[in-house]
């Protein structure tokens, strides 16, 4: 299999992994993708990844690495507009956006409202 194949089924594996709230395999696929492979939007990757760890912080009760991974990946994605691999930037952004505001008001992570995973839109 060529390399531009292997990067191509490694994405697209990750963001089913995602899109299946399979978040921890979405995190191993995108995580090979960004060590194993110099790519030009390797941040976009790179924020992939922590919005994913975010998640499993958030399902572990680990609410300060839930919110702290959050805050890393919007920062990733701000160098970000428009499509990148399929994905609208600026819808996930704000999602994001109001991802914080739920992760602010939660006490508990059992109280969390997973309808607010963004859903990253093709």
């Amino acid at each position: 299999m060529n390399e531009e194949l292997i990067k191509y089924d490694l994405f697209h594996k990750g963001l089913n992994h995602y899109k299946n709230r399979s978040f921890l395999n979405a995190h191993e696929d995108w995580e090979t993708l960004w060590s194993d492979y110099y790519l030009p939007d390797r941040d976009f990757i790179q924020g992939l990844i922590q919005l994913s760890v975010s998640f499993i912080h958030l399902n572990n009760g680990n609410l300060i690495g839930a919110k702290s991974l959050l805050k890393k990946c919007q920062k990733k994605f701000n160098n970000f507009n428009g499509d990148c691999r399929g994905i609208n930037v600026d819808i996930l952004k704000n999602d994001l956006q109001q991802l914080s505001i739920e992760y602010d008001l939660l006490e508990t992570h059992t109280s969390f409202n997973w309808e607010f995973v963004p859903e990253l839109r093709t």
